[in-house]
């Protein structure tokens, strides 16, 4: 046999089955991805003390009801663009918000303080799946967690007041 000839045997052997190998699992792992864009359906967002979570936005219906500093509720109605929905999908993808837990509030309180502390409820719904994160201001907890949800909610925030702005 030739030096030639070993050479492409060895890439027949060698190169070509890892990219087959290559191709059809992440193939497969791309097309069974749990939260997909493409399956993309709203994003709902409650916010307040425990005791008062009247701050809410649902992207699907547009209903935004919030509380100003006057205590006077307002309803208000506003759409988001898919750009702005692309984009906060895709901020969850980076910061990892499908990985957190579900539940990221403090169980006991302490009983001296009497200030309530601020609670998130974000919910990101697909055709199949969705994933719900409730997270307590004050956190005790993993800091990586407690960050990637925290910086996905102000992302939501903040997308929010600039459809407000528009």
């Amino acid at each position: 046999m030739s030096e030639k000839s070993k050479k492409i045997f060895l890439a027949i052997c060698i190169i070509v089955p890892f990219i087959v190998y290559c191709i059809v699992y992440y193939s497969a792992m791309i097309k069974n991805a749990p939260f997909r864009y493409a399956d993309f359906e709203s994003i709902e967002i409650t916010y307040g003390t425990p005791s008062e979570m009247v701050n809410t936005y649902n992207s699907k219906t547009g209903e935004y009801q919030y509380l100003t500093k006057d205590d006077v509720l307002v309803k208000d109605t506003v759409r988001m663009r898919k750009d702005d929905l692309l984009y906060l999908h895709r901020k969850a993808q980076e910061l990892g918000f499908w990985n957190v837990d579900d539940n990221m509030t403090n169980s006991q309180r302490d009983s001296t303080m009497n200030q309530e502390v601020p609670r998130y409820i974000l919910k990101y719904t697909y055709k199949d799946k969705s994933k719900e994160v409730t997270l307590d201001a004050d956190f005790v907890g993993p800091d990586k967690m407690k960050d990637a949800a925290k910086s996905t909610i102000d992302a939501v925030m903040t997308m929010l007041a600039e459809a407000k702005a528009r």
